[in-house]
């Protein structure tokens, strides 16, 4: 989703028992976002300043428990609403998927005559309601080391991903946050520094951690270092390689169905493995280990990333034994749920597949996902044309360069852009290759500032006219063609209406293997000859006819409602003519 079109969705939605994630990667959205929500509720606002010593978690902390009073307040309102009168009590229930049991109650009660009979099952059904998670992400390898006033590294709890986590764990949330973008054991080790990671007297985590895994061997690494420190994992949520919003991490050619294969087959062991040391730990502290937590004790192994039917979503929760499955790019046009400006929504609404893309724009040198004709894009060229490349870096929060400077420099910086391609002007390359690798170059823009202004310019406290609007959605997204109400994405979700995506629109697995041949036939193109990389891309190739040769046995089953298997069996047959291609200039 981004650093600001989730942001704030909690307030938005979680009244409704929606669960969303909010990115924390930029303490300042997070500042301004208070600000103007403060106003709007009536809330007091003291600003929090740059200088402040730990101003990034007290900047996060204030706006996550500003968003928990917001969302604890609606909710209380909404509990105190009549049912059955078209109120936003009656929509909380209608929300939910019909085997919810209660959503099952919910209809039993409208059925009932008697009122004092209805009426003491709506104060039972009331008290069993619950708001929507206000869960909170933290990229793990975003984690610059900041500096002082003159310039010296401060020390590592003021990293950018360790503060980050401070403020989640100092704020009021019961909630999760969920780890993504890698494993980062100097973060790993910092989780241990706050109880509410680990079991109270009574069982419960305050603080629960969800991780973001590419596979299975990374879920049992990542718990396990976790484990040796008493911290257990919640949930591990599998996220396709490349067929998901924001930067796409490249399985090395394993596909969503392998993956989820070896997961549900090996899913066991993860608490066989995990348990003992668990338990080990809080033994080692004097602590006492509740007995009865065996069962919510297993991690929930969850899947993400391209879904955009309800058949597809019950092949991976009924066929690979998933507990839940996420549903992201298609809320960027549900206005309702996310904070989109008019203009990106636009952009969105209009994509067809040519205009999403995988790009090279991110200074984290990470494929990310893109749409074609951005505000981002176009202020990007804007400034090339004009012989100024490049951002003034004024966040800083993807500094990550060396080449030419003792400290770290982003490399959509103005200041790195600028000393590169004189580097490359410099360089003995043919005039091609010169222009294609300072074109690369120049791709680059800044994320920390554009992932964030469309949610400004939609709250209103930036003019649309400032634009550099930058979005990152899943290729998915590119078979919704308009703005919806959140009632019929739920209730397109569900399988409970006419799919809002046509027949004919691919399987999410059938366009997962179309952007692996694209991602190897790019590979194979910058490799000319080293043969070393071409063994990787053997490997891929390997690993990759494995995962077709699932997606064929796939395609030959019962297609739930709405599920175009059809579709895998058509696309194997063209991708593996092009994986063939490729490898025949090796061969």
């Amino acid at each position: 989703m981004g650093t600001g079109h989730s942001i704030d969705s909690p307030i938005r939605v979680a009244h409704l028992g929606i669960h969303s994630v909010i990115s924390v990667v930029d303490d300042l959205l997070c500042e301004k976002i208070r600000k103007h929500y403060s106003g709007e509720f009536n809330i007091p606002y003291k600003n929090i300043p740059r200088s402040a010593l730990d101003g990034r978690a007290d900047r996060i902390t204030a706006y996550l428990n500003m968003v928990a009073d917001i969302v604890n307040d609606k909710f209380e309102e909404l509990k105190e609403m009549p049912l059955f009168s078209e109120t936003e009590k009656d929509r909380y229930f209608q929300l939910l998927p019909n085997s919810n049991p209660l959503k099952t109650s919910y209809d039993f009660i409208c059925s009932l005559k008697e009122k004092e009979t209805r009426d003491e099952y709506i104060k039972e059904l009331t008290d069993k309601m619950t708001p929507g998670a206000i869960d909170v992400n933290i990229m793990a390898k975003v984690d610059a080391l900041r500096l002082d006033s003159n310039d010296q590294p401060l020390s590592s709890e003021f990293s950018d991903a360790s503060a980050a986590l401070r403020g989640f764990a100092n704020s009021k949330l019961e909630s999760s946050v969920v780890l993504s973008a890698g494993f980062n054991p100097r973060l790993y080790n910092y989780l241990a520094d706050f109880k509410d990671f680990y079991r109270d007297q009574s069982g419960k985590i305050k603080k629960k951690i969800i991780l973001k895994v590419s596979d299975f061997r990374s879920a049992l690494i990542q718990g396990k270092y976790l484990a040796k420190k008493g911290l257990e994992v919640a949930e591990f949520r599998i996220e396709s390689g490349l067929n998901c919003g924001g930067h796409a991490f490249a399985s090395d050619g394993h596909l969503l169905p392998i993956l989820l294969q070896e997961f549900r087959e090996k899913r066991d062991q993860l608490q066989e493995t995990f348990q003992p040391l668990i338990q080990k730990f809080y033994e080692s502290q004097g602590w006492d280990y509740p007995e009865d937590v065996s069962d919510v004790a297993k991690a929930r192994i969850t899947v993400q990333g391209g879904i955009g039917t309800n058949g597809e979503m019950r092949r991976l929760l009924e066929d690979f034994e998933m507990d839940a499955a996420g549903w992201g790019s298609p809320f960027l046009l549900v206005p309702e749920a996310t904070c989109v400006d008019e203009f990106t929504s636009g952009v969105l609404a209009d994509a067809g597949e040519n205009e999403l893309y995988l790009s090279g724009v991110s200074p984290l040198g990470v494929p990310f996902n893109n749409v074609r004709g951005s505000g981002s894009e176009i202020h990007t060229r804007e400034l090339i044309e004009k012989g100024k490349p490049g951002s003034k870096c004024p966040k800083g929060f993807l500094v990550s360069n060396t080449e030419f400077t003792e400290n770290p420099i982003c490399t959509a910086s103005s200041e790195y852009q600028i000393l590169k391609v004189n580097q490359i002007a410099e360089s003995d390359l043919p005039e091609k290759k010169k222009e294609k690798e300072k074109d690369k170059v120049l791709a680059k823009t800044c994320l920390c500032t554009n992932l964030g202004t469309g949610s400004m310019i939609r709250l209103g406290i930036m003019k649309p006219s400032y634009g550099r609007q930058a979005i990152c959605p899943g290729p998915n997204i590119a078979w919704f063609n308009r703005e919806y109400s959140l009632d019929e994405m739920v209730d397109h979700i569900y399988g409970r209406r006419e799919s809002l995506v046509p027949e004919e629109r691919p399987h999410m697995f059938a366009k997962e293997l179309v952007m692996y041949v694209d991602y190897i036939k790019e590979l194979a193109e910058q490799v000319e000859g080293d043969e070393q990389e071409w063994k990787k891309l053997e490997r891929m190739r390997k690993n990759l006819m494995k995962g077709i040769d699932l997606c064929l046995e796939i395609s030959k089953q019962e297609p739930y409602p709405g599920e175009n298997l059809d579709s895998i069996r058509e696309t194997v047959e063209l991708q593996g003519q092009r994986l063939e291609e490729v490898f025949a200039v090796s061969a």
